[in-house]
């Protein structure tokens, strides 16, 4: 299989802020938490019969990593599955297939139903890849799908496996700081995404993800929130240097990246953001959508 796709990379500096209290997930799922050591380990590429079922798992492994080539349709930025999903959806404490897989169908208190997995994914191509969803029958959802199930070989159903989504990282007492997230950034983050979270390219196609701007995940995405970008930065950034961040730089950095703008929430009522915030995202853990930030309001969407 190919190699591990260049994923998000983040760190952090500015003036403080007094952060929001995050709201309890009153979802069906829950994170284990990061004292639990992950045990479960994937299948290996070896492992994969030939015949058409690994056939499909090898398509499915294509779509997983090359998201934005392989469904133009369907993807409206710049990312790829595995720029949030690293070593290609098999990591512990990054989200890994093999831990969400077998949790699905599940409640989910985002969209107030019962998920199934093939609808999870349709709202990462709608949030975090700001795209349109392709049909839950469709070739491509069959074969991430596909992929998925191949991950989670052995796993357990219905069970929070240990190293499953990101590990919660603590608000610090004193809340973040987004002077402090900018100087982290620009020390750990910019030579791979850019000093202005642009990203970089090679041959007109991204080799690392843009961070904020048009070809970033939008404000309906669930790392639009400042806890959950930071649990994210916490346990897998800098690249090749997990665990380097404190607590306070890895939510520093996070409010840091996520008060500059991008695509609008895709669930904009109205026109406005104000009815929006209060619908979406007012107990959505911590975030800064539909706020004023240095007299501006954030969450007004970027079309550049």
């Amino acid at each position: 299989m190919r190699a591990l796709m260049p994923t998000l990379l983040l760190a952090a500096m500015g003036h403080a802020v007094a952060a929001p209290i995050a709201m309890e997930d009153q979802s069906q799922l829950q994170v284990p938490g990061a004292e639990a050591s992950a045990q479960f380990a994937p299948p290996a590429e070896s492992e994969l019969p030939d015949n058409a079922f690994g056939k499909m798992v090898r398509e499915g492994h294509a779509l997983f990593v090359d998201t934005r080539r392989l469904m133009p349709e369907a993807v409206g930025n710049g990312l790829n599955c595995s720029n949030c999903h690293l070593d290609q959806g098999r990591l512990a404490h990054s989200a890994p297939m093999w831990g969400a897989y077998p949790m699905y169908p599940a409640y989910r208190k985002k969209n107030d139903k019962v998920n199934t997995y093939a609808e999870r994914i349709q709202g990462c191509f709608q949030f975090s890849m700001n795209g349109k969803p392709p049909a839950a029958d469709s070739p491509q959802m069959t074969a991430l799908s596909v992929y998925a199930y191949w991950l989670s070989t052995k796993a357990p159903t219905g069970v929070e496996i240990a190293g499953r989504g990101y590990p919660d990282v603590p608000q610090p007492k004193g809340g973040y700081d987004f002077k402090r997230g900018e100087a982290v950034y620009q020390a750990q983050c910019a030579i791979c995404h850019g000093d202005n979270g642009e990203g970089q390219k090679v041959a007109g196609d991204y080799v690392m993800p843009p961070l904020w701007g048009k070809d970033s995940y939008n404000w309906g995405a669930g790392m639009h929130r400042i806890n959950t970008a930071a649990s994210f930065i916490k346990y897998n950034m800098p690249l090749g240097k997990p665990g380097s961040l404190s607590d306070q730089q890895a939510w520093d950095v996070a409010a840091w990246v996520n008060r500059h703008e991008r695509p609008q929430d895709p669930r904009l009522m109205e026109g406005s953001i104000e009815k929006t915030r209060l619908k979406f995202h007012a107990n959505d853990g911590v975030n800064l959508y539909g706020q004023q930030v240095d007299g501006v309001l954030i969450g007004r969407g970027s079309g550049s």
